[in-house]
């Protein structure tokens, strides 16, 4: 054992390793005291890194769910108004089928014209007001706007409104009309009949829409109803929002007159439904026979009956009126007159809304006509169309050959009169579609990016249950450390005491 006085080294060491166990003790109480695992970089510089990306992170998953919120706060606000605007539209549906009644007087029609235009201008008003923080929402000027909801770039969603205001919806449509033709000589299947010459369908004709083929069915005659089955039974017609409706309505352009035989004249009198060139109504008048009106609508409406026909008749007003469901109306009349007895005429313009008379004396004669029904297509947006061959008024439908559909917006509603009101109620269901479409999309927004804030919630408190296990005090680990860092500094200080006493024990070899 060396004992020395100008060099203690033992307790130089004690106080080495006390200042070591000062310094572990004192982070230990910052631990501690602040909560924090690493309080410098020093303390774990890879830990540091990670948790401060896990902070950045986190922080940004809460910044994109109040992203989110905003979002869905705007959508709300537009989802409430376009509700407003689809029960305005509903009520503008309902005054128009009363319009339609044509037990309303003009009076009455005009009253609720003016009810319709009240509630367009409230659709238009509410289209262009509505807003979120001065940001309009149903104007159509709220179109590919990103809502960013993830931390990273890029990770948006795409939000986008149609424009729901009364000058920007409606229906899309194209309208033919009723077109009649007359052959005073000729059958309605004879080639030489300008009825059959002019209106049947041939090779050539074109019948398409959006560039689907809907001639499907059309075998002799221009039909407007087996052109509108065929659009309402296309599928990819119908995921375009693409449908049709025909109606056929023929009133007699003359009063009735009797038709009366003498006993070597006979009158037989044929109606054709459809596209069919084959007669589906037949009424004889025999020699010594006469046809009253009343007759008339008795048989035609008993076979159609019979036959499950489309078709009835009535009078009004003393004509006959024909009506179907969209199906061509032809006809048919044979007059035959033989022997010595005087001429017999029948005027054709008593059955339908033609002029001609057949006429015949010691011969047959034979006329026909015809009436095809009219034809509306209605779209939810725009589409085109190809007729050629069987479109004009001296061919079928009574629209142009090929063209773009005609865009019919609220304000060009005008229930005056049925033809009117029943145009209405096709604006405004289209219109309905078309609003309820984008209540829709708004909802099926609103739920994904509720879906998405509930994701980047989860991943929210994992991340930061992630950074506070790297980052965060232990706090039982720590208190552990802490005491033993406490024992060892007391006993380091009564070590410390101890080694100081070393060099006086010189002094005792010294005396």
């Amino acid at each position: 054992m060396a004992l020395r006085i100008n060099f203690n080294a033992e307790a130089t060491t004690t106080h080495t390793a006390l200042l070591q166990n000062e310094r572990a003790m004192n982070k230990s109480l910052l631990r501690i005291s602040t909560g924090n695992r690493i309080l410098s970089a020093a303390d774990d510089a890879a830990g540091l890194f990670i948790a401060d990306q896990l902070s950045t992170v986190a922080a940004a998953l809460n910044q994109g769910n109040s992203n989110i919120q905003t979002g869905i706060s705007a959508l709300q606000i537009a989802e409430t108004n376009v509700a407003q605007i689809y029960d305005k539209l509903q009520t503008i549906y309902t005054k128009a089928q009363s319009a339609a009644n044509d037990i309303n007087d003009p009076n009455a029609r005009a009253a609720i014209q003016s009810d319709i235009s009240n509630l367009i201008d409230a659709i238009q008003k509410i289209g262009t007001d509505t807003e979120y923080n001065g940001i309009r929402l149903l104007d159509g000027t709220f179109i590919n706007k990103a809502i960013h909801y993830g931390p990273r770039a890029d990770q948006t969603i795409t939000v986008g409104l149609n424009n729901v205001k009364a000058s920007d919806i409606g229906a899309h449509m194209v309208q033919g009309q009723y077109v009649t033709n007359v052959s005073t000589s000729g059958a309605y299947g004879s080639t030489s009949s300008a009825v059959s010459a002019n209106f049947s369908w041939s090779s050539g004709d074109q019948a398409k829409v959006s560039g689907i083929d809907v001639s499907q069915g059309l075998t002799f005659a221009v039909d407007a109803k087996t052109i509108a089955d065929n659009i309402n039974s296309s599928t990819a017609l119908r995921n375009q929002g693409i449908s049709a409706r025909a109606n056929n309505v023929s009133t007699a352009a003359s009063d009735w007159t009797d038709i009366q035989t003498s006993a070597s004249q006979t009158v037989a009198i044929k109606f054709f439904v459809g596209s069919e060139s084959t007669a589906d109504i037949e009424v004889t008048v025999g020699p010594n026979k006469t046809l009253s009106l009343s007759d008339l609508v008795a048989q035609i409406n008993s076979q159609a009956s019979e036959k499950k026909l489309g078709i009835t008749a009535r009078t009004e007003n003393n004509k006959l009126v024909l009506t179907t469901n969209g199906e061509t109306i032809g006809l048919e009349v044979g007059a035959t007159s033989s022997g010595t007895e005087s001429s017999i005429s029948v005027n054709l313009g008593q059955f339908m809304n033609v002029s001609g008379t057949v006429s015949a004396s010691n011969t047959s004669a034979t006329g026909s006509a015809i009436q095809v029904g009219k034809l509306t297509i209605l779209g939810t947006n725009s589409f085109n169309y190809d007729f050629t061959g069987i479109s004009t008024t001296s061919e079928g439908l009574g629209v142009s050959d090929s063209e773009n559909s005609t865009f019919k917006n609220l304000y060009s509603i005008d229930v005056s009169s049925n033809e009117g009101a029943e145009l209405a109620l096709d604006i405004a269901n289209i219109a309905s579609q078309k609003v309820d479409t984008v209540r829709t999309q708004i909802g099926s927004v609103v739920n994904n990016l509720q879906a998405i804030y509930d994701a980047q919630k989860a991943a929210y408190d994992n991340t930061k249950e992630a950074e506070n296990v790297i980052r965060n005090t232990d706090f039982a680990a720590e208190m552990s450390t802490f005491t033993t860092m406490q024992i060892r500094m007391q006993a380091g200080m009564a070590m410390l005491a101890q080694a100081n006493t070393l060099p006086q024990l010189v002094l005792q070899l010294l005396r």
